[in-house]
């Protein structure tokens, strides 16, 4: 599965490195923001899987952010960190746009827990079922892959890694995306893992047919194209 990405805006510098730390030690993307109009400016111009907003941030509060998403009719998942716990202080947080609401000291086993959930229940409710390019199609939902029409067999490894390659089309992955994203590997382990699968991917996606749509950038990595 590629990797969550996510936006921590939290101004609280120590509490924001160790969470950083701590969520890409678990696999995800994360970018942080440190205050509230920078955040919602990220937010507003990049799409992340999950929002994580504490409530109570220089310029601008984490109630502003979600409302000014709200009004955009963004409706990225938004999870809640607060000091402030009470049952009004949640109820006002959830009536503000907000998706979940956690309170601060809170153990970082259920913050991992509450991102999951945010994101399965937000994937499953319109998410993308297909991802295309050209005469290549991936449905998501039955896991067939088919290119002019004709089935393509796949291991459940080389699935993962065209994914990752047609939710990226026409930009370069590098060797290091490809460990984190599909392998969640943050270290090179010096095999040939990567061209191995590549390898066997492209036979099945290229071989046979009019043009190759996998391409090697010789020093950087791959890219997944259609040249017709």
């Amino acid at each position: 599965m590629a990797s969550m990405h996510l936006l921590l805006i939290e101004d609280d510098l120590e509490a924001a490195e160790y969470l950083v730390k701590g969520l890409r030690e678990n696999g995800y993307t994360v970018e942080h923001s440190a205050e509230g109009r920078d955040g919602l400016a990220r937010a507003t111009q990049n799409r992340y899987d999950v929002i994580i907003a504490d409530r109570q941030l220089p310029c601008m509060d984490g109630l502003a952010i979600i409302g000014a998403l709200r009004q955009k009719s963004d409706q990225t998942p938004v999870l809640i960190l607060s000091a402030l716990g009470t049952v009004d202080d949640r109820v006002h947080g959830l009536k503000a746009g907000g998706d979940d609401y956690l309170t601060k000291p809170f153990a970082f086993s259920e913050l991992l827990a509450r991102i999951e959930a945010l994101n399965r229940r937000n994937s499953s409710s319109g998410a993308e079922t297909r991802l295309l390019l050209g005469d290549l199609e991936m449905d998501l939902l039955s896991r067939r892959v088919t290119r002019e029409g004709r089935n393509i067999d796949l291991t459940s490894k080389e699935f993962q890694l065209l994914e990752y390659l047609l939710r990226r089309p026409g930009q370069i992955v590098t060797r290091t995306m490809l460990l984190e994203g599909v392998w969640n590997l943050h270290f090179d382990p010096q095999t040939n893992i990567i061209d191995v699968h590549m390898s066997r991917l492209r036979n099945a996606v290229d071989k046979g047919f009019s043009r190759p749509l996998i391409h090697t950038v010789r020093g950087a990595g791959y890219v997944l194209k259609d040249e017709a």
